[in-house]
């Protein structure tokens, strides 16, 4: 659970809970971006690259990935795609959780609540923030 900056004394516990859900809900959206990532880009990448993987199995050496890795520039392409993904998917979430949401952040996402209220249930998210 990330650690939230102080809130206003004007915020009522409602409201911080709707901010809370949905920074949740953008977490999960994100670890679900980079699995849908993995899930396509990542493995047709792989695929790409079965036949160098064979080789692999039988003789690794750290050349034979650079070699394949070069030769196979869009396979490359997508798997530090996926890989630059994850990571910062994990420097994001790592970061909110050992230092807290940042003051903009947490102002963004409080506009977002605001926004989401105002629209009522006809908002996507509404049903997921405000229940």
């Amino acid at each position: 659970m990330p650690k939230f900056t102080e809130h206003p004394p004007e915020m009522d516990p409602i409201f911080a809970q709707q901010v809370q859900r949905l920074h949740q809900l953008t977490v999960c959206g994100r670890w679900l971006m980079v699995g849908f990532f993995w899930l396509t880009i990542g493995s047709l990448s792989l695929w790409g690259l079965r036949s160098e993987m064979s080789l692999w199995i039988e003789y690794f050496t750290w050349t034979a990935v650079r070699y394949a890795l070069i030769y196979n520039r869009l396979p490359a392409l997508g798997l530090c795609f996926c890989i630059g993904m994850t990571a910062a998917v994990l420097v994001w979430q790592s970061r909110n959780i050992l230092m807290g949401l940042p003051q903009r952040e947490q102002r963004h996402l409080e506009q977002q609540v605001h926004r989401i209220r105002k629209q009522g249930a006809s908002h996507p998210l509404w049903r997921w923030v405000c229940r």
